[in-house]
């Protein structure tokens, strides 16, 4: 029997919460043409029933009990906009098992546990969508799920936070210092109090274990990508990469090769003609590139009520379809592949060394042989910044190994005539 309507039930009624309820019933009638029946939110689960909302909701439509959400026969499509893995991911689950299509927005579950959950939604026939659990209202989970299902993807490179983005554009324009672009950060809301998984870039990198996961149609878990945030970066580096035609992101990275895959988030300078060099502030961009289509880009807001909680509605749109034509299962995930993920040693690529040196003949030359020794090979040499006895060198290499580079660190860290490595940045090409 066809069904007149289908039913949604919310985890959490938080911003993203909001943003879906505020979409679902101001734009109600153009999704139900889209649809072709009435999607109409049931229940929302919140701790506190009584707490205002800043929505005008129907009386009893708010719940402190999950079974009146997971186990509402009325219900056909749970949405979890809780966040967070407990208790989202047990709620999440125990939908996929009662036969409920989940969306879901929350990269944290999705890059940790997405085994799990694709495994009891392929159990039983249900769908599984997380659209919005990495760019935000920037659509690319399903792009690189079908739009671009006839490639092979060679690679995808993003700006897929934007904290640290606002605070990179806010160094690279202003001059401004680390903890100085932070503090505007937090102060406009764009960083949290504890701003550690944006700037030490655990955030970007859920998100791109999810993508890797998806563009490789293989498993990459957290625990796999490597990670480096931005605490490190200063105004001196950002002057740096300006006066070598350079900008520096926060990147996630990856790339597959025959030898497998490889996934890292960290800085990295890239040339101001590349694609994603002019991304500026909160905004993320996805570059994809493939073995047919060329290369492609994704842009848009990563964050936010309305961007985010448009992702998740356009995913409850697709299950209710799926629904409708009795196909579940359809957007579902379960056939990936075993491949390796290179370590971060045997990734190839150029690098900015600053360095803190003696400022006497020779310095430069023992420095230089120690990298040729590692076959490491110079690019460029900027010398400059001269106070009294000490001096700093900038050195740019070609493409060379990592692990190559950092044996070459090693013996250079231990030179009577340096004083420090001041920073190592990687350069994407």
């Amino acid at each position: 029997m066809s069904k007149n309507v289908i039913g949604v039930g919310l985890l959490g009624m938080g911003t993203v919460g909001r943003g879906v309820y505020r979409i679902l019933t101001e734009n109600r009638s153009g999704i139900e043409q889209k649809v072709g029946v009435p999607v109409e939110i049931k229940k929302i689960l919140v701790r506190d029933t009584a707490k205002n909302r800043g929505v005008q909701l129907e009386e009893g439509v708010l719940t402190a009990d999950v079974d009146e959400v997971i186990n509402n026969p009325d219900i056909d499509i749970v949405v979890e906009v809780m966040g967070g893995i407990k208790p989202a991911l047990p709620y999440a689950l125990k939908a996929l098992k009662n036969g409920k299509s989940l969306v879901t927005a929350n990269k944290d579950m999705v890059a940790e546990h997405g085994k799990e959950l694709f495994e009891a939604a392929e159990a039983n026939n249900s769908d599984l969508l997380f659209e919005a659990s990495v760019a935000g209202g920037i659509p690319i989970i399903r792009p690189l799920k079908e739009c671009l299902a006839a490639n092979r993807i060679q690679q995808v490179i993003g700006i897929i936070n934007g904290t640290t983005n606002y605070m990179l554009t806010r160094m690279s324009k202003e001059g401004l210092d680390f903890q100085t672009a932070l503090a505007e950060a937090q102060a406009l809301g764009y960083a949290e109090a504890d701003p550690s998984s944006d700037v030490e870039g655990y955030d970007a990198a859920r998100k791109l274990a999810i993508l890797a996961s998806i563009a490789f149609n293989t498993r990459v878990s957290l625990n796999q990508v490597y990670v480096e945030g931005i605490t490190r970066i200063t105004a001196e580096d950002i002057s740096y990469a300006a006066d070598l035609n350079y900008v520096v992101k926060l990147l996630g990275i990856a790339k597959e090769s025959e030898a497998g895959v490889e996934v890292h988030v960290h800085p990295a300078m890239l040339p101001k003609t590349h694609p994603l060099a002019p991304v500026d502030d909160v905004y993320n961009a996805v570059f994809v590139s493939g073995d047919a289509v060329g290369d492609v880009m994704f842009f848009g807001r990563g964050a936010g009520e309305l961007p985010t909680a448009s992702a998740v509605v356009a995913d409850i749109m697709s299950a209710a379809r799926s629904k409708l034509k009795h196909v579940p299962g359809l957007y579902n995930c379960t056939c990936f592949d075993e491949k390796p993920v290179k370590s971060m040693g045997l990734t190839s690529t150029k690098y900015y060394i600053r360095l803190n040196v003696d400022d006497r003949p020779g310095v430069l030359a023992s420095i230089a042989f120690v990298l040729g020794n590692n076959d490491v090979s110079l690019a460029s040499v900027i010398q400059k910044h001269t106070t009294g006895q000490a001096a700093e060198i900038v050195l740019v290499t070609h493409r060379v190994l990592e692990q190559n580079l950092q044996d070459a660190l090693k013996i250079i860290k231990e030179l009577s005539t340096v004083n420090e490595i001041a920073n190592v940045i990687r350069v994407e090409e």
